[in-house]
């Protein structure tokens, strides 16, 4: 397995040096300011990834007003204690993306939410407060206990919501295979631990967020 510092010249030299590699990495936010963001923006951020799921993103975001409206701003109660009414009623608005599964799928994620916060003191702050080394272990949980969370679009969830976290694209995927660490894409709890083992590693020695080095590992594969 090469080293960090390694696979960032391997990327650098792709992409026509460090700060090209880096400008669009994203910062996470800090524990504190993850902890504090309301109920409402965590479902929408699900919903956005749900709705996205086997759709054109732009399709998505051109019609996301309309689905904000729709689902009332994503209030976490009300949509928690959906009534069959208004389920139906989702299901003929045409300002939302009008599938049955993904409607669906966004009350029960509210009833997650809904049921952390009363139990273990706060969803965001569950979120917040999960050790980086136990990544894999926080995206596990969210697609054992949401709804169609499973695949990339926790991760998408919790990267556009400021949770510091690596993503398995193709590309980042592709760079594990080329170090050694998998031989294809990870399913198994053997194969995730190995990966977590490498980003710890590569965060221990760097310094850096698993998002910059997820970047980084994407960025140095041909493609």
């Amino acid at each position: 397995m090469r080293s960090y510092q390694e696979i960032l010249d391997i990327a650098a030299a792709r992409k026509g040096g460090v700060a090209a590699v880096l400008d669009h990495v994203r910062v996470p936010k800090t524990p504190e300011a993850l902890a504090a963001i309301p109920g409402d923006r965590w479902l929408a951020e699900m919903a956005r990834h749900i709705f996205q799921t086997g759709m054109s993103w732009k399709v998505v975001e051109a019609k996301w007003p309309g689905i904000e409206a729709a689902f009332e701003g994503f209030d976490v109660t009300r949509i928690a204690h959906m009534s069959e009414d208004w389920f139906d009623a989702l299901l003929k608005d045409t300002r939302i993306i009008r599938s049955g599964a993904k409607l669906r799928a966004i009350q029960e994620n509210a009833e997650f939410i809904a049921r952390v916060d009363a139990e273990e003191g706060g969803f965001a702050r569950k979120i917040a407060q999960w050790p980086a080394e136990d990544y894999f272990g926080l995206l596990d949980w969210l697609k054992d206990n949401g709804a169609r969370l499973g695949g990339n679009t926790g991760a998408y969830t919790l990267r556009m919501m400021g949770r510091d976290g690596f993503m398995l694209s193709k590309d980042v995927v592709a760079r594990l295979i080329a170090e050694g660490i998998i031989d294809k894409a990870p399913t198994s709890k053997p194969a995730k631990r190995a990966v977590q083992e490498a980003f710890n590693s590569w965060r221990a020695e760097s310094g850096e967020t698993f998002n910059t080095i997820s970047s980084v590992l994407a960025q140095s594969i041909d493609g």
